[in-house]
């Protein structure tokens, strides 16, 4: 005699995947963590490099300026957004989300600071497209209602974008 129960299984079927990282550029599409675009532009529009006015002792900090344009309501995505040199080496990251991004006449303008080891070295502020905003739950932290495509690792510092 065989005993089965309906809708009961030894192992649960949980698998994590982590998206490839996007190509990091000064404009950028949103991508979600399956790589389809969700419908929002993300731009560095400036940055230069001067001392952070709480602490100006610090020395100079990459002080940038980026734009968040969406063509409809999305919820609130997150970009890392980096300080590389002219190769492309990643001196210094942040994430950075549409929601702290306001402005006039709803604008979703916003600034920031990227402390650095060696400013001099930087040559521009990317962001990476690969939208970090969802934290869905791994297969190591719950391997009945884990599981799914997560985003990549965060960006940092001595990544090659």
């Amino acid at each position: 005699m065989i005993l089965a129960l309906s809708g009961c299984s030894l192992y649960w079927n949980c698998t994590d995947t982590t998206a490839e990282r996007g190509e990091a550029g000064v404009r950028v599409q949103v991508e979600d963590v399956s790589g389809r675009p969700l419908g929002v532009t993300a731009e560095v529009v400036d940055w230069r490099l001067e001392p952070h006015p709480q602490v100006p002792s610090e020395g100079d900090r990459v002080h940038f300026h980026y734009r968040f344009d969406s063509a409809r309501e999305t919820p609130d995505p997150a970009l890392d957004a980096c300080a590389v040199d002219k190769e492309r080496v990643a001196l210094g990251c942040q994430t950075v989300y549409l929601s702290q991004a306001f402005g006039p006449d709803g604008a979703h303008t916003g600034d920031d600071w990227l402390a650095v080891e060696h400013p001099e070295q930087v040559a521009g502020v990317l962001l990476v497209p690969n939208d970090q905003s969802y934290k869905g739950r791994t297969c190591e932290q719950d391997v009945k209602d884990g599981g799914g495509p997560h985003p990549p690792e965060p960006a940092a510092a001595g990544d090659q974008l």
